[in-house]
């Protein structure tokens, strides 16, 4: 079979650029009955086994890698589920536990994934991920999930800052319509997900149904100037990367474990062109990073910048001066870091074709440059992407291997 390399350049308004890989597709259910590979001529033996039916384990395996045409643009409910990484709630400052009480809405919604794009979400509160619930270790938590009567689907959530059987799904199954409440106290400080176990769990979580819960210890977390919150998650869609219309959920390619599109915080391009992330040189930064997943793993790094202090669980633990960190699905950890020098600065899961996909986003550092710390600051700079390099590249132009 003929392959055909598409090289696809995407230029946001910070600069940020992607690389895809595309193949064009093959045949499936809606576009052929048949197996023919053209290679038996007709009359000979071979040349009805190459023109039956295919077998059903043959159409499966079509289905995983293969695409289906789209329907157009879906009508929107809301433009996008995109979450900006700056709202995230206070930092914890008292040393007495106290009553949270936590409301969320499950929320079931057509928008874009990327310009033209489509997709069916189902959210807590309306994006991806859902909102950062923020307690202190010894805190009651008294949580609240609504479904409201519009909803098409019964949900639940898991949260794993819960310690008993389910995480609390066994006790929140709602179905439209419904809302219930139940309370849990937090007992362990560290970062966590929470996520929808309704059945199959791992469908709703790949519909977006996914956050975080911090869990400070008694007094708080050390404090820093500046905080953000991201989650990055795959998603499985019958048509490929970049094909505008409605994109349809595919169980084919999610059981093979083949997505079409990673986001960071619900869009291909919701860090980069949506909310990109400011903060200033000197300042000192946490960054909450979660995994949705279901299944993809991160290997999440910012281009040119080394994480002082990474801790997954207790932030007693923190390991110091690390460059790329494995985020598992089902997983948050916390990147503190201190700002040295003025740029653009990308988010990346370094297993880099995924760039390509959307697993990308820019922290814009403003300030004066450093030459004690990188001399000869050059004019009109970023950090390049797509998986290219982590050098400098001039600002606007396409960096491909060939100029490294």
């Amino acid at each position: 079979m003929r392959i055909k390399l598409l090289i696809i350049a995407a230029v946001s308004i910070v600069g940020v650029w992607a690389a895809a890989c595309a193949a064009p597709p093959l045949p499936n259910s809606q576009v052929s009955g048949n197996v023919s590979t053209g290679a038996n001529p007709k009359g000979t033996p071979d040349a009805a086994a190459a023109d039956m039916p295919m077998t059903e384990s043959v159409q499966v395996a079509v289905n995983r890698i293969g695409t289906q045409p789209l329907q157009p643009e879906a009508k929107l409910d809301q433009p996008n589920v995109a979450r900006d990484p700056a709202k995230v709630p206070p930092p914890i400052t008292r040393t007495e536990p106290t009553t949270v009480e936590v409301t969320l809405t499950l929320k079931e919604a057509v928008a874009e994934m990327a310009d033209g794009t489509s997709y069916s979400f189902w959210t807590f509160d309306g994006t991806v991920p859902g909102p950062m619930i923020r307690v202190m270790e010894g805190d009651t938590v008294k949580l609240t999930l609504t479904n409201p009567s519009t909803n098409t689907t019964p949900h639940n959530i898991d949260l794993h800052a819960v310690n008993g059987p389910g995480g609390g799904a066994a006790v929140t199954n709602v179905a439209p319509g419904e809302s219930k409440t139940f309370t849990f106290q937090a007992l362990n400080p560290g970062a966590y997900v929470y996520h929808c176990a309704y059945a199959p769990p791992f469908h709703h979580i790949a519909q977006g149904m996914y956050g975080a819960i911090v869990v400070e210890p008694k007094g708080g977390l050390p404090q820093v100037d500046r905080e953000f919150y991201v989650m990055q998650g795959e998603w499985y869609t019958t048509g490929k990367f970049g094909d505008k219309g409605n994109q349809e959920f595919s169980f084919d390619k999610a059981l093979a474990e083949q997505p079409e599109y990673f986001t960071m915080n619900g869009r291909a391009d919701a860090l980069t062109k949506l909310y990109p992330l400011h903060a200033k040189v000197g300042e000192t930064v946490r960054l909450f990073f979660g995994n949705g997943g279901p299944n993809v793993g991160s290997n999440f790094h910012i281009i040119g910048e080394i994480f002082d202090r990474v801790y997954t669980g207790s932030p007693k633990t923190p390991v110091e001066n690390e460059e790329t960190w494995y985020v598992p699905p089902g997983s948050v950890a916390t990147f503190e870091f201190k700002l040295d020098e003025p740029g653009n600065y990308t988010l990346v899961d370094h297993a880099l074709w995924r760039v390509a996909k959307g697993a990308a986003g820019v922290l814009t550092v403003e300030g004066n440059w450093d030459d004690s710390c990188l001399p000869g600051r050059p004019p009109d700079i970023m950090v390049s992407t797509a998986g290219c390099s982590h050098g400098w590249a001039p600002h606007g132009k396409l960096v491909t291997y060939s100029d490294l």
